[in-house]
């Protein structure tokens, strides 16, 4: 029996594996499609310095709802809008985007917003609306499907609208299958997290039943937009070498190396052509499958490369991280720290890390973990990620004074041009010794100014205690001493209490 060979498109393939990227069920799916179109939208204002403003809305098409059910998802962002002739594409071709780009991103693969619309598509049979404008005159709107075997979008009609009013941004409506109820949880504590992450936004939500959630910005400080950048010599192999030569107008293997990598300047260009054995004047077009093959292997083997350019990065900061703790938990003490930018195959990454201790902290039993990549909150199997590893199997607790029933929470926030995730679905990230290495230094140093905190407070409690001793028993004393010495007067031991309690607040 002969074997029958078939090419299927890449909207194929995840309509055939929708699984891989979040699709699981419907209950993840509702999750996973508010989640991805709310990256979106801030992508889409945080890379033109403006002030998120997000409106979210899940109704329901049929009353009363019984889940799974069908909804109407709707979102709407004050971003820099698309044109009207990249609409199509944007929202109805898979891997198709802006996301390319060597340069920090909430999205990886140009691919989540296209798999909630296409799975809204493939459980509803419905159609999306795209509501979108750059802020000029008009503003367009489509209506349109998937075409999933080609990989192509199906415009089902359009309209152009007047703009008197400059509005820029971008709206997206559509039906999909979900079960709210198993992910409302899940969806909260999304949003809540990204107004941690997220504290000069807006965001509200309102849900299925009508119940109206918002969450304020704290702060119109933002972390500068990310830039983009070349590669590091680091980060490169045979097929990225060969697509750079297939665009290069350099005419020596010098100018090519300082044109097209990061950080490498004359005198560097002309010590690794050197130590590979190629000549500084060979022309790069030039170059043989041998002479790819061996420029690749000498690039691994050199030492001589500067670390990877951090200013393509986009932390947080501290003052934000501070100020978005303080928002959403209000806790009794916040210590923040951000590293210096570190490398790991050739990619840039900082790692910011915080703790919050007492106030609105929940006290669950052990150590509450908020992790975030890019600003991305990560909600699924945190005992998978690098950052649970470190803080609850590598860190010792007791010796920075914490025990079990401390209400303490730790935030981990790792940025980067590429997030070493372990899958599409974006949820946890692999165990690199080099991401360790930042997460577990960042933590220590912010558990000893926990330390110091907690050693003062436990002192204070002492002195207070102290105190009410004092205040109970020592008039006590004076009366009954009165009374041996058969003296009439009382001692005052009011300037005794005022004494003692001024050396405590000294201490």
């Amino acid at each position: 029996m002969s074997e029958t060979f078939q090419e299927i498109s890449p909207a194929d393939f995840f309509y055939r594996n929708r699984d891989i990227a979040g699709f699981t069920n419907p209950s993840r799916a509702i999750y996973s499609t508010i989640r991805e179109l709310v990256e979106n939208s801030l992508d889409a204002c945080e890379i033109n310095g403006i002030l998120p403003e997000i409106y979210i809305r899940i109704s329901p098409e049929k009353e009363p709802i019984s889940d799974p059910s069908i909804y109407k998802i709707r979102i709407e962002d004050n971003g820099i809008g698309l044109p009207s002739n990249v609409i199509p594409s944007a929202f109805g071709q898979v891997l198709f985007g802006s996301k390319y780009k060597l340069r920090q991103t909430r999205g990886t693969f140009g691919l989540g917003g296209k798999m909630a619309i296409l799975y809204g598509q493939i459980t509803t049979h419905g159609q999306a609306k795209i509501i979108s404008s750059i802020g000029d005159s008009k503003s367009y709107e489509y209506t349109l499907t998937m075409d999933i075997q080609k990989n192509r979008p199906i415009v089902i009609k359009n309209k152009t609208h007047g703009n008197k009013s400059r509005w820029h941004g971008t709206i997206v409506e559509f039906t999909t299958e979900g079960d709210y109820s198993r992910a409302m949880a899940k969806i909260l504590d999304y949003l809540k997290q990204t107004a941690i992450v997220v504290p000069y936004a807006n965001l509200t939500f309102v849900d299925p039943r009508g119940r109206f959630y918002k969450f304020d910005r704290a702060t119109t400080l933002m972390p500068k937009p990310p830039t983009e950048t070349t590669p590091h010599p680091h980060g490169i192999d045979i097929e990225t070498l060969k697509r750079i030569i297939d665009v290069t107008n350099s005419r020596t293997m010098k100018d090519f190396m300082k044109r097209h990598f990061q950080r490498v300047g004359e005198s560097t260009a002309r010590k690794f052509l050197e130590f590979a054995d190629i000549s500084y004047k060979r022309k790069p077009k030039n170059l043989t499958q041998e002479e790819i093959v061996k420029f690749v292997n000498a690039v691994k083997n050199y030492e001589g490369f500067l670390s990877p350019d951090a200013t393509c990065l986009s932390p947080l900061g501290k003052e934000l991280l501070n100020t978005g703790i303080k928002k959403e938990l209000n806790p009794e003490f916040i210590a923040v720290h951000q590293r210096r930018a570190a490398a790991y195959s050739g990619y840039p990454f900082i790692v910011e890390v915080g703790v919050a201790y007492g106030g609105d902290v929940p006290k669950s039993g052990g150590i509450l973990l908020y992790r975030f990549a890019n600003r991305i909150p990560l909600l699924f199997d945190e005992a998978s990620d690098i950052s649970y590893k470190v803080t609850n199997d590598m860190m010792n607790w007791r010796h920075y004074r914490v025990v079990p029933d401390t209400p303490l929470a730790v935030f981990v926030h790792i940025c980067s041009t590429k997030i070493p995730y372990k899958t599409v679905g974006k949820e946890f990230i692999a165990d690199r010794p080099e991401v360790e290495h930042e997460v577990i230094n960042a933590l220590r140093e912010v558990a000893r100014h926990l330390s110091l905190f907690l050693s003062k407070k436990h002192h204070m409690e002492r002195e207070k205690k102290r105190l009410d001793v004092f205040s109970k028993y020592l008039p006590k004393i004076a009366r009954f001493s009165t009374k041996l010495a058969k003296k009439k007067k009382i001692p005052d031991v009011k300037k005794l209490m005022r004494s003692a309690a001024r050396y405590a607040k000294e201490e």
